[in-house]
């Protein structure tokens, strides 16, 4: 069975690619993940927020001793000794890259249009194979406009493929009025593949001591959904690749991704939850489905089932709404 696919210009070995994670915060594990079949890692992220707090702190120990004698000052460390945000982010794509032969692509999450192209081009300098921009931001600021935002957006984009060459995914929520416009634009504005979806983590109340806490829920099999439908109606209508994230937990969630029209689809919160050798079994249970169904390939598969070419299109747009409801069964 050849399970071979094409994400961002390269060639993988599978569809099953380790999304953005915790898991790839050690090089242990980026390569047990290329052991156990990932065709390719997605870094973590680098937050311009955590750099610039860092940055921060550093100037303020340093600062600090402007006036101690020069013979106290040799006991502190020299800057490129402080681990610092960005560097230390730089030196992971390095060994990871020294580590395995699979695909490294690397995250990044900027707040301010400058942090988003300074961190891309030194990304791009590390090694990185391709660049993934995490768009995760919620606006709330009263008098700006949704239009605003998704220029900004745009403009980010289109200043990011200015400054590098590799690759460039876009993640982004699925927060927009219009999705289909806004694949559209980023597509004209570099954008290589849409990564769909981000998951907006959101704050709980504590009752026992009054408090707002962070709260992380590993997503499920249907968190993958939204996704799917979006994937379906895009495929063939925008000349992008896309990948699936949220959702991803068994064979069955990849053959549905890539049936609507995926490129790969990415894994994590299944991962985290069952351990990374889960990777093997969700590979296996694709490769079942395939030899079953008499699929060749997996391209063979990808987009069959994307609305331009399912006989029942409308089963992705709202007219199927009302009969969802009332064909629900209590």
């Amino acid at each position: 069975m050849n399970i071979k696919t094409k994400y961002l210009g390269m060639e993988l070995k599978s569809p099953l690619v380790a999304s953005a994670s915790p898991l790839s915060e050690k090089i242990e594990n980026i390569k047990k993940l290329e052991d156990v079949g990932a065709a390719a890692i997605v870094l973590h992220s680098l937050f311009q927020e955590q750099v610039e707090a860092e940055q921060k702190e550093l100037h303020h120990f340093t600062s600090a001793t402007e006036f101690i004698s020069a013979e106290a000052m040799s006991y502190f460390p020299e800057p490129d000794d402080f681990r610092l945000g960005p560097d230390e982010y730089l030196n992971h794509i390095r060994k990871a890259k020294e580590a395995v032969k699979i695909p490294i692509i690397a995250s990044l999450n900027g707040t301010s249009l400058g942090g988003w192209v300074d961190y891309a081009d030194v990304i791009q300098e590390a090694g990185a194979d391709a660049l993934e921009l995490n768009l995760y931001d919620i606006p709330t600021g009263l008098a700006t406009s949704g239009s605003e935002v998704e220029g900004e957006y745009i403009e980010v984009v289109k200043a990011v493929r200015e400054i590098i060459d590799i690759p460039l995914a876009v993640k982004l929520s699925p927060y927009y009025s219009n999705m289909a416009n806004m694949a559209l634009r980023l597509k004209e504005a570099g954008a290589d593949s849409l990564v769909m979806f981000n998951r907006f983590y959101q704050p709980d109340i504590n009752l026992d001591n009054l408090d707002v806490e962070p709260k992380v829920a590993l997503s499920h099999s249907g968190s993958s959904r939204l996704a799917m439908r979006w994937i379906a109606i895009l495929k063939g209508r925008v000349n992008l690749d896309f990948a699936a994230t949220s959702g991803i937990h068994t064979g069955k969630d990849a053959i549905k991704a890539l049936l609507v029209g995926a490129n790969v689809a990415m894994l994590a919160s299944t991962l985290l939850k069952n351990g990374i050798d889960y990777l093997k079994t969700i590979e296996k249970e694709m490769v079942d489905w395939l030899t079953a169904n008499e699929y060749k390939s997996v391209e063979q598969m990808i987009g069959s089932m994307s609305q331009m070419k399912t006989p029942n299109p409308g089963a992705f747009e709202r007219a199927q709404y009302m009969k969802a409801l009332t064909n629900y069964v209590f």
